[in-house]
């Protein structure tokens, strides 16, 4: 069966994710010790018992990217594959290290600034996101048109088919709220998020990211890696080192990154680390598609159970865990 990971981005975390992957496999619990080390502080406290700091961006993103990490030590163990990988947004970093392409320690160690420069530039900006669902894309440029009058704002998220984000600064966004239901929009909702990220808005930070990402070595991924910025698979170090600057000012194109994906002939997305929101997001992209998330011990086991199967698994067939 052809796989392929996704990993999710900053959203998904949840007090206690991981823990029980730590306790029943060794190489989980040594996966979550070593980004310790690397970070500088214990990841699994935070993980598992300090919400005040998960919540906060520069704690929140190398938290998230360590239990991904540890789900990897596990698949690892287990003899378990991809044939092509995605990230959504931080995301992307664990993607890379599945790939090959980058090692575990750089990539804590890059999302880690990543967090801190992201969060300083959103604290000193009126800023913020906002979910816009079942609008089409013609209204969605009235939108955007609409909203600019008030101040900076563009699409940050192109997650499915009907379901954007937008980011921005402030009275953009309570503008983009207040017309999206008279365009059509099903739904308009402001997102609990530290700042306006992907979006123009944090050009600053990118700048600022650059030359931490220039100085890691990026290797040549052993399989395709899915990039946010252009939902295309790259395999030079230089390109791949400057999509990750490019992303944290530029929309996630993740309806087109599962497009691509599809184009490499998966039979199951495997969700890797905390949550299952892209799992539902892929079966809104490709409906009928084969999807499973994996981050506790009963999941690994049902996913081991669900390839010995085959793709035709009924479980498979409506979208698994």
């Amino acid at each position: 069966m052809k796989l392929a990971f996704v990993f999710p981005g900053q959203g998904s975390q949840y007090i206690g994710m991981g823990r029980a992957l730590a306790i029943r496999f060794s190489s989980a619990q040594k996966a979550f010790d070593s980004a310790g080390k690397v970070l500088g502080f214990d990841v699994s406290s935070v993980c598992w018992e300090d919400p005040d700091r998960l919540c906060r961006t520069e704690y929140t993103q190398p938290a998230v990217l360590a239990v991904e990490i540890a789900c990897l030590a596990v698949l690892a163990d287990l003899g378990v594959s991809p044939a092509v990988v995605a990230g959504h947004s931080l995301g992307e970093y664990a993607a890379l290290v599945a790939a090959g392409s980058l090692d575990a320690a750089d990539a804590l160690r890059l999302v880690r600034s990543r967090g801190e420069i992201t969060g300083k530039v959103a604290s000193r900006v009126d800023g913020g996101m906002a979910a816009i669902l079942g609008m089409d894309r013609g209204s969605l440029d009235e939108l955007l048109a609409a909203a600019g009058a008030e101040g900076v704002i563009a699409v940050s998220n192109y997650n499915c088919p009907g379901q954007v984000v937008v980011s921005g600064e402030a009275p953009a966004i309570d503008e983009a709220l207040e017309v999206a239901p008279s365009l059509g929009a099903k739904r308009a909702r402001r997102l609990a998020v530290a700042g306006p990220f992907h979006c123009p808005m944090m050009e600053t930070a990118a700048r600022e990211f650059e030359p931490l990402v220039a100085r890691v070595d990026i290797g040549a991924p052993l399989v395709p890696v899915i990039s946010n910025y252009d939902a295309r698979a790259h395999t030079g170090s230089e390109a791949i080192a400057e999509n990750l600057v490019r992303q944290l000012c530029n929309p996630v194109r993740w309806e087109e990154s599962v497009a691509r994906i599809s184009t490499e002939g998966v039979d199951l997305f495997v969700e890797v680390g905390p949550g299952t929101v892209l799992s539902g997001l892929v079966r809104r992209c490709l409906p009928g598609s084969a999807t499973f998330s994996v981050e506790d011990p009963d999941s690994f086991a049902g996913l081991l159970n669900l390839l010995e199967e085959g793709a035709g698994s009924p479980a498979a067939k409506a979208g698994g865990r």
